[in-house]
């Protein structure tokens, strides 16, 4: 399994600083992870770094044959990390970081809304800001944040962001006090249509319990212990 294509590799820590970015950039191309996820302050700073990172990879050997754009998307999120902002301050944020370059926007959403049952509250808000990310020809993922909700939550959630025609659903945004499981993920795909995919994050640490939740039914990895777990085999 070529666990790297899964991992978007992560930096959200409220200290982040530009060489941090510059680090997961350089990181993110040498070993070939799906994306970056990094502070929207930051965005501009990593498309420059991803972009100054993979003109530094290639050789003269493979100028003729490789795409000369990164292969490493640039993610962001949105309502990070509690999701209570209102949706036009969600909708400022997300029209920002397209903007400034993002190519995958994670949204967290409402939890206050899904513990009030307000299903109404949360369809509205993501039509909202599914249909500006989708405009831009970009990718959205809404963060459930599964591991405070029940599983009918979990199982709403699936329901009513599959009906949204959202990209991905995230499993945490890694603040909570508990990230991804493998039976969260396996939920998530037992109520998700085969076309919406699932981002298992939070907790992620280890080579071993990364393979869990990609045989759980991940198709994409949020972990600031990257480079741990490709190197751990």
């Amino acid at each position: 399994m070529n666990i790297s294509s899964y991992i978007d590799h992560t930096v959200l820590k409220p200290t982040t600083t530009h060489m941090d970015v510059k680090k997961i950039c350089e990181e993110a191309v040498q070993y070939g992870f799906a994306a970056v996820c990094i502070p929207p302050t930051l965005l501009t700073i990593g498309r420059r770094e991803l972009s100054i990172a993979f003109e530094s990879s290639i050789t003269p050997k493979d100028e003729d044959c490789v795409e000369r754009s990164p292969l490493v998307k640039v993610a962001t999120v949105i309502g990070f990390p509690f999701g209570y902002s209102v949706p036009k301050a969600k909708l400022a944020e997300t029209d920002q970081a397209l903007t400034d370059g993002a190519d995958e926007l994670d949204v967290v959403i409402n939890l206050i809304a899904v513990k009030d049952g307000d299903w109404s509250f949360l369809a509205d808000e993501i039509g909202l800001i599914a249909d500006t990310i989708h405009a831009r020809g970009k990718v959205i993922k809404v963060i459930i944040e599964s591991g405070i909700l029940t599983d009918e939550e979990i199982i709403r959630c699936c329901e009513l962001y599959s009906q949204a025609g959202v990209d991905f659903v995230k499993t945490s945004t890694g603040y909570a006090e508990r990230g991804a499981t493998p039976e969260a993920v396996r939920l998530m795909r037992q109520h998700l249509p085969p076309g919406i995919k699932i981002k298992a994050s939070g907790g992620i640490r280890t080579y071993a319990f990364a393979r869990q939740l990609i045989e759980a039914g991940a198709d994409r990895l949020g972990c600031s212990a990257s480079v741990a777990i490709v190197t751990q085999r």
